[in-house]
């Protein structure tokens, strides 16, 4: 009995590290497929700034996620140069704010 019940706590410690992987590639499935790495690079500047930049600037800031979702789908400019970053708007509100949550949580 005590051998089962170590085998289930083993299981289950292992879910949430799994369920972690998941979404990270879900996520970068995502911004794969919303032409994010065609700009950005997970570290360093290609066009636009790399997502461990953006995390960086906005470290401890509680509204950069609804922040940036919003940047996401409307574009911006000025922030990072001269260079406009132009608008996702087909990518739907949830996403966009999950793919702002996990840019900011370094990608």
């Amino acid at each position: 009995m005590k051998k089962e019940w170590m085998a289930l706590a083993a299981v289950g410690a292992m879910l949430p590290g799994a369920a972690l992987a998941a979404t990270a590639a879900e996520m970068q499935a995502l911004a794969d497929k919303s032409g994010c790495f065609s700009c950005h690079g997970m570290q360093s500047k290609l066009v636009g700034p790399g997502f461990a930049e953006v995390a960086a600037r906005y470290k401890g800031d509680s509204q950069a996620a609804a922040s940036l979702a919003k940047k996401i789908r409307e574009g911006g400019k000025g922030a990072w140069g001269r260079i406009p970053m132009p608008p996702h708007g087909n990518l739907g509100e949830d996403d966009a704010r999950k793919l702002a949550e996990w840019v900011l949580g370094g990608g």
